[in-house]
């Protein structure tokens, strides 16, 4: 257990702005209070995103996988500051911290920063056409005169392979594919800088899932956008992401280039999600790395590596310290103590040591769990 349930640390170094970068995550959490007793008092929390940093270059589109429940939808979300407040931690967008801003500043730069939802049917009003649909915060935020109203929606109906006509269809009118395009054409229209796409082909068909992917690198290119794509198929999202970042149990555990990633995965919990990636070679075979167990609960995260319960690879100090955030090669991060330099296994070590003072590991514990 934590040592301290009750308590949230926000103990990080304040970044200094980089231009190239229109985001910069600088050790952020989100906490969800666990509420008991008969006055409904904090008993602990549900550490959803527990100290994720990151940097997103411009125009560039960085992957977030992982297994469902390890926190990535709440990430994009809370990035976007739609989850509330953060727990810690920093966000920086285009230099600007979103959580110092106010209310007015927040709502200008709502039109910066959108998001497409995993599911295109519940994420549409049932009561609206499609035109007042995309064009509702076009109008709230008035981004075009009254007059040219009609012709900006058409053209960004256009561009994201909608026809003018649809404008008075409603959302059940259309097929899921259509209704994806929908919500693309609704958070384009307000002329966004950076995207959050939310598993946005995972219900769809896989010949529809091509075509938006395909609409999104396309959209990408002609408005310099910026993605951060979440999803849980791993082929999708080397297709269209320059960089990825594994997420496991609300932590990063690796982060680096596309390439460098699936060439090259460092972390034991990355190359075993890699190796369920199927191979269409039905003479191929497939070396599977199964892993044990199920994922801990957030609101009682194991001590030490959160990956220690489940790996094989796992050592004594995996099992009481917390592994630094190496960059194992120029670009390439990982947090697991198989590449701790000398100062790292110190530390590591220290902690080992401090345990077994608290009679919390026994002395002749072995090096494998």
């Amino acid at each position: 257990m934590a040592k301290d349930n009750h308590a949230i640390e926000n103990d990080y170094t304040p970044l200094a702005y980089d231009p190239q970068y229109i985001l910069m995550v600088n050790r952020l959490k989100k906490y969800f209070p666990i509420k008991g007793g008969m006055i409904s008092k904090t008993v602990g929390y549900v550490k959803a995103v527990d100290g994720v940093s990151f940097n997103l270059r411009r125009g560039t589109t960085m992957g977030l996988v992982g297994e469902s429940g390890c926190g990535k939808t709440t990430l994009g979300r809370t990035v976007l500051r739609l989850s509330g407040g953060k727990s810690g931690g920093e966000v920086l967008f285009n230099g600007q911290e979103i959580y110092d801003l106010s209310a007015r500043e927040m709502r200008a730069m709502r039109t910066k920063m959108q998001i497409i939802f995993q599911d295109p049917f519940s994420s549409l009003s049932p009561r609206l056409p499609v035109g007042e649909i995309i064009g509702e915060a076009v109008r709230e935020h008035n981004l075009v005169p009254r007059n040219e109203f009609n012709d900006y929606i058409d053209r960004v109906m256009d561009n994201c392979g909608l026809q003018p006509f649809h404008k008075d269809r409603y959302p059940h009118e259309f097929s899921g594919g259509q209704r994806q395009r929908i919500c693309i054409a609704r958070a384009l229209a307000l002329n966004p800088e950076f995207v959050v796409c939310d598993e946005p082909v995972s219900a769809l068909d896989v010949s529809i899932q091509a075509q938006i992917i395909n609409l999104l690198r396309e959209l990408q290119e002609r408005y310099k956008l910026t993605y951060l794509f979440i999803s849980h198929d791993l082929s999708v999202v080397e297709h269209i992401s320059d960089s990825v970042g594994v997420m496991y149990l609300g932590s990063l555990v690796e982060y680096g280039t596309t390439d460098d990633i699936f060439a090259r995965p460092l972390h034991p919990y990355t190359a075993a999600l890699f190796s369920a990636i199927p191979i269409p070679d039905p003479d191929a075979k497939m070396k599977r790395i199964i892993l044990r167990g199920s994922i801990p609960s957030p609101a009682n995260p194991p001590l030490g590596c959160k990956f220690h319960t489940r790996c094989e690879r796992c050592m004594e100090k995996c099992r009481y310290a917390a592994p630094d955030w190496i960059e194992v090669e120029p670009g390439h991060f990982c947090a697991c103590h198989l590449y701790n330099d000398a100062a790292a296994d110190a530390r590591a070590e220290e902690a080992v040591s401090a345990a077994r003072a608290s009679g919390a590991v026994p002395e002749a514990e072995t090096e494998v769990l």
